[in-house]
């Protein structure tokens, strides 16, 4: 059903529950399994004035996702991964469409319930919201 995965990481915990089910349902569909990491730019700053800075957090989201990769890899699901600059949301909506993503699989932190609207502006929802492809939310 799915040949093309993308999984946003933000290296939380909730994303563990997003990699296995990417992992799930890569096995069972035959699919590939993109890693993204987005690193949030600093508005109002210009990226060579800050290249060094984010240099440094690419490295070391490149260290932890040849890791994630290397696991999936593992579990006998072909995956790669993907590094970007900029706002997470439209990054990873951005990133879906070029890549021409089947599905999105990303970790979502729980609502309150007495305060619904506080997630309104939570990245997995702005991504459901936005994107063109099915986007499966792992709480």
């Amino acid at each position: 059903m799915f040949s093309r995965l993308l999984v946003p990481l933000d290296f939380s915990e909730q994303n563990e529950a997003a990699i296995e089910i990417a992992i799930e349902t890569a096995r069972r569909d035959g699919a590939e399994v993109t890693l993204l990491h987005v690193i949030e730019t600093i508005e109002h700053m210009d990226f060579e004035e800050m290249a060094d800075f984010y240099r440094k957090l690419e490295a070391r989201a490149a260290a932890k996702l040849s890791a994630l990769t290397e696991r999936v890899a593992g579990a006998g699901v072909r995956a790669r991964y993907e590094i970007v600059f900029g706002k997470r949301a439209a990054s990873i909506v951005q990133q879906a469409a070029a890549s021409q993503t089947d599905l999105i699989v990303l970790s979502s932190h729980r609502v309150d319930r007495d305060h619904p609207a506080l997630g309104l502006g939570t990245i997995s929802y702005q991504v459901a919201i936005v994107a063109r492809c099915p986007v499966l939310l792992v709480k």
